[in-house]
């Protein structure tokens, strides 16, 4: 993408954001952050990644910046001027164009000390003595939501390098599922692929649980080894320019899937794809959510761990014992994207627990679609539980299947004017 259609992406989303905050005499500051110091190691610091709103309207991924509006007199982008000790020992450059050296913000300020201050971004310095005004903060900032969930073209095409680089990574991951590797030895070498292939560093804490590590969703890798049959959940992703890639699969080690894994394997993948064509302009995100609920209960119920009908199971909470998280997320600048609530619903809550998302989809954004089936020991085994499903539920046929693990798919959607496109379906489901 060149430069200059940076430059028009940058000013449209400045012009969208002030569009939509209609601001008259309220000033607007927003914080990339700073650098943030590892306790105990002396003067290393944690990757330094801009705050996303800030990044989101400078492009711009260095610590100490301000941009700042003013509705009578435009954009000011006061920027931390580069350090000799930084040359030195980094070799940052400075000249940002049409930066203002932060050390003028104290007197921009100055000018307009009685004038109420929205705070996104990073909280301001203490020593500027800015008094945010919390209730208009919040307003700005669902505000440019708004703004910033539909993707742009530069968006998409660096998602697509991040789906680029992901996909090489989990290739690279199929090859060393095999008996004998470890959790740590498959993330290594995701890793390293990603990064071969483009990738600036990976999105996330990298995701591997083999065998009943497959049933903690956020599995971080161990040296724990591979037998063979056993199932083995990656979760994933590149970051390219501050943009993310999120994918799941569940592989079995050895390459084959049991009777009962791929029975359940091909619930999960079914429910992904029911959600998917759920996708579309209008749609309300908890609708795909009930979409995959309803095709892990009905699978679930053929499978016969659950008893009933499909629709009652999902009214009375047995789904979610086996089916515990949201449908997906906003994914872009980062995972967890610009998911707060339409302004109209700041105060309704999530009309499903762990739901991610309340609102109606809209042409650009990207979501995750990610149904998963888990069994997992410590909710499976609380008494109150099973008392209260003990009509709904094979309790047996669970108890049997403790050892089980879980399984979980994973794609990014974007949703066009007329459906959806699956960024990531030349990742395969099955290696």
């Amino acid at each position: 993408m060149s430069d200059a259609a940076i430059d028009r992406q940058l000013a449209r989303r400045r012009d969208a954001a002030v569009a939509e905050w209609g601001l008259v005499d309220e000033i607007v500051l927003i914080g990339a952050g700073d650098l943030i110091g590892v306790p105990g190691r002396g003067d290393r610091t944690y990757p330094f990644h801009a705050h996303s709103e800030y990044f989101y309207l400078t492009d711009r991924n260095r610590p100490g910046g301000v941009l700042a509006f003013d509705p009578q007199d435009g954009w000011f982008d006061f920027v931390a001027e580069v350090t000799d000790e930084e040359r030195l020992w980094t070799g940052a450059i400075g000249g940002e164009p049409g930066g203002v050296p932060l050390g003028q913000l104290p007197v921009w300020l100055g000018a307009r000390r009685e004038r109420p201050v929205g705070c996104l971004g990073a909280a301001p310095s203490p020593s500027l003595e800015v008094r945010c005004d919390a209730p208009l903060s919040a307003d700005l900032r669902l505000a440019l939501d708004v703004v910033r969930r539909p993707k742009d073209e530069v968006e998409l095409e660096r998602m697509r390098i991040a789906e680029r680089a992901t996909r090489a990574a989990f290739a690279a991951a199929v090859a060393v599922l095999v008996e004998g590797s470890t959790e740590r030895s498959v993330q290594v070498e995701l890793e390293l692929a990603a990064l071969r292939a483009g990738a600036d560093a990976m999105a996330y804490d990298t995701i591997v649980g083999a065998g009943t590590n497959s049933a903690v969703l956020h599995f971080m890798p161990t040296d724990r080894r591979l037998a063979d049959g056993d199932l083995v959940l990656i979760d994933a992703g590149a970051d390219y320019r501050q943009y993310a890639c999120d994918i799941t699969r569940t592989y079995p080690v050895g390459g084959r899937l049991s009777a009962e894994q791929a029975e359940l394997h091909a619930v999960v993948h079914a429910a992904e794809r029911a959600a998917m064509e759920r996708c579309g302009v209008g749609t309300e995100w908890v609708d795909v959510h009930m979409t995959a609920a309803r095709v892990i209960a009905e699978g679930l119920v053929a499978f016969g761990v659950l008893r009933g009908e499909p629709d009652a199971l999902v009214e009375s909470g047995a789904v979610w014992l086996f089916f515990p998280h949201g449908i997906g997320h906003m994914v872009g600048l980062g995972v967890r994207d610009a998911a707060g609530p339409l302004r109209s619903r700041r105060d309704t809550p999530p009309p499903i627990k762990n739901l991610r998302i309340n609102l109606p989809l809209e042409a650009g954004f990207v979501v995750t679609v990610e149904p998963g089936i888990y069994f997992v020991p410590a909710m499976l085994n609380d008494p109150e539980r099973r008392a209260r499903y003990r009509d709904a539920v094979d309790w047996d046929r669970v108890d049997r299947m403790l050892d089980f693990g879980g399984i979980r798919i994973e794609d990014n959607v974007l949703i066009t004017p007329d459906g959806y496109q699956n960024l990531t379906a030349d990742v395969p489901v099955l290696g």
